[in-house]
């Protein structure tokens, strides 16, 4: 036996953007050998459009599962319709008027009913993704930008926005505890153009030297051909080794896929391996070359090879293709940066994320715990989510997942175990950001130009005896990054070959840095530094290891041949690790959504 009475109601807040309206109903509810207070049981209904979702919450315990109530009642609401801008055969239309909820007692998942199924369909938004990182936030200002008035929603778990971007400013020092800088790729400059940060652009410049340790001397790295003869950090024979591999005299690939090492060393001899990417793979990957796949990591010189026989080959072959087709007009409220360098805001990266959030305004959803996803039967899904008002139900077209493979795995699960179990597999080793700050005269002079530490930073390839995978020197790449007289040294450490950073103490990779860049950078002599930020990622940059573009096919595969159309995977196991290729992955992604959409006939 199941008494129910409604004590009272009311709405407790709105959402215009989306269309959401939350109503408190405050019930008491008698079963047959317990009795709960009113003080303890709340149920709240979640109202979308003209859709409505009950469920029973104590105030201060967890959801009472397995009973949830229906009952009778009349409640108005001027419910919106809301249109789409990505087809045809979307109408705007308003409607407004009493509503009735026809309401009963019921066992199992709660269940939805209102007076049409076809006012229910209307009031799905086109597109919920799942993840306010950059390349979530990203793909909803492409969305944006192309489909003005557009039906979206970004749900983040967390309380900001910005995913891995993380800036941190405090007496007089600005510094990344993420990612530092992008390429200023012309997506990323549309990005940002579009975002409304074309004046909050900074570049870095492109002549700075990008310096490796071998043999315990930071060396230049040639920045143009015309530098390769010259630069000390390969040998002759190791040259002449990487010029002959590179027009083609080197062994035929192998019959199957190979490491980054061992294209490498096939293609271009062991001491480019050795001395430049090894150490390029630590910095950007964190990852082990001999685990990380060429053709899934580095794509664009993979096809070289294949596409013309050899790099060089490749290479003139991708430029008389260039040449021979016609080109779209550059979009000319882009920015031309001089030469190849990288780009931040001037107030950081956070810059980004921040703007696209205000750009979509109610449409982002901060402290949105997705909780469960499923199907709906005449296409589409519905999400739950915790949320900071209680439960909330969405229902949406399509949906983009934009979280780490790891939590997609989760989410995916009840939906389909295989591509679940494929996004598992997936590796993302720790990674340590250590900033720190030394005076300027505790630079070793000979690390100087021109009395000043210039350059983009280091690179330290495993085999030099330094546990730190590179330095960026902040304070020289980006202005106004430190007071006067100081230097910023942003560390990175840790990474898929050194693991074990996570049982160090913050103190402990601080000496551990310290110690390194005392090695070769700082004066052995030199005061402690200042330490500013310690930022451990646990589960820090995905490893595109070999088989990894095998494990993206078979989970999005699983999906579509599963029957769940309009459900895509985004991010940056998906698109590549770097900031830039997250903001083209976006672009991509935003495309996918837009050509789904525009076959969808609304009912």
């Amino acid at each position: 036996m199941k008494r129910i009475k409604l004590l009272d109601y009311r709405a407790i807040g709105t959402d215009d953007e989306s269309d959401l309206v939350f109503l408190s109903l405050h019930v008491e509810i008698s079963l047959r050998f317990f009795s709960f207070p009113s003080s303890l049981l709340r149920c709240r209904v979640y109202h979308a459009g003209t859709s409505f979702k009950f469920q029973l919450q104590f105030l201060s315990m967890a959801s009472l599962t397995g009973v949830h109530i229906h009952f009778p009642a009349f409640i108005s609401f001027k419910p919106l319709s809301p249109s789409s801008q990505f087809s045809p055969f979307a109408t705007p239309r308003h409607t407004s008027g009493i509503g009735r909820i026809r309401c009963s007692i019921a066992e199992g998942p709660p269940a939805v009913s209102s007076s049409s199924e076809n006012d229910s369909q209307k009031s799905m938004v086109d597109c919920v993704i799942v993840g306010a990182g950059i390349s979530g936030l990203c793909i909803a200002q492409a969305l944006a930008t192309k489909h003005a008035n557009s039906n979206l929603m970004v749900t983040e778990a967390r309380e900001r926005v910005g995913g891995n971007i993380t800036t941190v400013e405090r007496d007089g020092y600005l510094w990344e505890e993420g990612p530092n800088s992008f390429q200023p790729s012309d997506p990323m400059l549309t990005m940002a153009v579009d975002s409304g940060l074309k004046d909050e652009l900074v570049l870095g410049d492109p002549n700075a030297p990008r310096f490796v340790l071998w043999n315990s001397k930071l060396r230049p790295v040639p920045s143009k051909p015309m530098d390769l003869p010259f630069f000390d950090l390969m040998s002759f024979p190791g040259k002449l080794r990487a010029g002959f591999g590179a027009i083609g005299l080197r062994p035929p690939p192998p019959g199957h896929e190979e490491s980054v090492e061992e294209f490498v060393r096939r293609n271009l001899g062991s001491e480019v391996f050795e001395r430049l990417i090894e150490p390029f793979c630590s910095g950007v990957y964190a990852g082990d070359p001999s685990k990380l796949s060429m053709k899934a990591a580095f794509g664009k010189v993979w096809k070289l090879e294949k596409n013309g026989g050899s790099i060089i080959g490749g290479t003139f072959k991708a430029i008389q293709e260039k040449s021979s087709s016609p080109r779209a007009p550059r979009d000319p409220r882009l920015p031309k940066p001089k030469g190849q360098t990288v780009g931040s805001f001037r107030r950081g990266l956070a810059m980004l994320p921040n703007a696209i959030s205000s750009s979509l305004g109610n449409k982002v959803k901060l402290s949105w715990r997705l909780t469960t996803i499923t199907t709906l039967e005449n296409g589409g899904y519905s999400l739950t989510y915790e949320t900071p008002g209680g439960l909330v139900s969405l229902r949406s077209r399509s949906v983009v997942l934009t979280v780490p493979s790891y939590v997609a795995s989760t989410m995916l699960r009840p939906l389909s175990a295989v591509a679940a179990d494929a996004l598992l597999k997936l590796y993302y080793p720790p990674v340590a950001a250590v900033t720190i700050s030394y005076p300027k005269e505790a630079i070793r002079k000979e690390c100087l130009i021109d009395g000043e530490l210039k350059g983009f930073g280091q690179l330290h390839p495993r085999s030099q005896g330094v546990e730190t995978l590179g330095t960026i020197y902040s304070s020289s790449l980006f202005p106004n990054r430190a007071p006067p007289g100081r230097v910023l040294l942003l560390n990175y450490i840790g990474g898929a070959t050194n693991p074990g950073i996570t049982l160090k103490t913050k103190s402990q990779l601080v000496d551990s840095v310290d110690r390194d860049l005392r090695k070769m950078l700082i004066n052995t002599n030199a005061p402690d530094p200042l330490v500013l930020g310690v930022r451990v990622w646990p589960q820090a940059i995905p490893q595109f290891m070999i088989g990894h573009l095998d494990v993206l096919d078979t989970a999005q595969n699983a999906l579509s041949n599963g029957g769940f159309k309009g459900l895509f995977l985004g991010g940056n196991y998906v698109s590549g690790v770097a900031l830039g290729r997250c903001v083209e992955g976006a672009y991509d992604v935003a495309e996918e959504v837009t050509d789904y959409l525009s076959q969808c006939v609304y009912r």
